[in-house]
């Protein structure tokens, strides 16, 4: 190391004016800031003509070769050699210790470079799979990441230290205890794991948690972000999403939408129902296959109910309202040109012949029997009072 440094002694006493040394300094700080810019296309030229490991390996050598040679001169032009043996003397670095920090070195340049590796062989298996998301690939990749650090943090720290064995004990203790003091944090943690392989929903779906529903955002280790069309971002963490009931509307493309009709119990029903179908044929959003289609619901107070029942592609808020929107006031118009009355809510009042329960505020009629019409909020009441003893 003395031998190899001190061969640059000579820069020294070549280069004396300081103006040569600070062009010096600045031409190797270039070089360096060059290799930095330019590196990744000489990884990719090498990639191209050979195994794209070779160009992982030839880059990083480049790129460590131009920092150690920069660094060198610099410290060669301006007579810095010295300062670094006295260092040396200072903090006793031995052999040993230095050989140690080469292989400490060494791993965390391998880190860099397996990491690479297996991000790329990650990336093409992946890749051609349909059913796997980019999400699931980021994932994916991060926890190769940690898994990597955590292998190449075990190696250095057994090169520095000799009883790696008790090291790993206490840290095993440590992680149990700040397990149990963190096991919401891990539950959570756990949840956004299953939620991002087991994938109920992905990012840009509109689902409904609990009383909740948007479009998702964002979906993290930790929480599932969404956006409420009332413009607000909702964060939901991923144990309550685990543990709730979750409806994605949009998950295979398509939605029903179904609204409810009344018809006037005097109507033709088959005839309304024909109406309402042809109707809705006639939109543009609703999908043709499945067709629409009109069901009988109940016989309600008032009216038939039919129920209105379409489909609709690549679902979302605004444009189910919009349809929605279109098919009611398409199939209000319809009625009206064909005279089929969807009446409000009614109610008839009346009491029984054998019962002497006078009714107030009302006049006899002809046929012994009186009635009053009262609207109030569109409802009408009819009452008919009993016959005279």
């Amino acid at each position: 190391m003395d031998a190899g440094l001190s061969g640059f002694d000579w820069l020294a006493e070549t280069f004396q004016a300081t103006e040569l040394r600070v062009a010096i300094t600045v031409a190797a700080a270039c070089l360096l800031i060059a290799v930095l810019l330019f590196y990744r296309r000489l990884q990719a030229w090498i990639s191209n003509r050979s195994r794209p490991l070779y160009g992982d390996i030839a880059s990083t050598v480049v790129l460590i070769g131009t920092c150690l040679f920069s660094l060198v001169i610099v410290l060669g032009v301006w007579g810095q050699t010295d300062e670094i043996y006295e260092l040396s003397d200072r903090l006793d670095l031995s052999g040993a210790v230095v050989a140690q920090a080469i292989v400490s070195f060494i791993l965390i340049v391998g880190s860099f470079i397996v990491m690479r590796f297996v991000k790329r062989v990650l990336d093409e298996v992946l890749g051609s799979a349909s059913a796997v998301t980019d999400h699931q690939r980021e994932v994916t990749h991060r926890v190769s990441q940690v898994i990597i650090w955590s292998v190449a943090l075990v190696m250095i720290l057994g090169v520095w230290i000799d009883d790696l064995g008790g090291l790993l004990v206490g840290a095993g203790f440590l992680g149990i205890v700040v397990g149990m003091a963190a096991q919401q944090v891990l539950g959570t943690v756990l949840a956004g794991f299953v939620l991002m392989f087991a994938r109920p929903f992905e990012i840009g779906d509109w689902i409904e948690v609990e009383d909740n529903q948007g479009i998702v955002t964002d979906i993290s280790i930790v929480n599932t972000r969404i956006r409420s069309f009332d413009g607000e971002y909702i964060m939901i963490p991923n144990d309550v999403i685990s543990s709730s009931m979750v409806t994605n509307r949009s998950k295979r493309g398509r939605l029903r939408v179904e609204i409810d009709v009344g018809v006037d119990y005097d109507a033709d029903i088959e005839r309304a129902a024909e109406l309402a179908e042809e109707t809705i044929d006639d939109l543009e959003r609703p999908l043709s296959a499945p067709g629409p289609q009109v069901i009988t619901k109940q016989l309600g107070d008032s009216s038939v109910v039919l129920g209105v029942r379409f489909w609709i592609d690549k679902p979302s808020a605004r444009r189910y309202m919009q349809t929605q929107t279109a098919a009611i006031n398409a199939i209000k118009e319809t009625f009206d040109e064909e005279g089929i009355g969807i009446p409000y809510p009614q109610r008839e009042l009346s009491s029984r012949p054998d019962t002497d329960v006078p009714l107030a505020g009302v006049g006899a009629t002809p046929d012994g029997t009186s009635s009053a019409d009262e609207e109030n909020g569109g409802t009408e009441y009819q009452m008919t009072e009993p016959e005279d003893r």
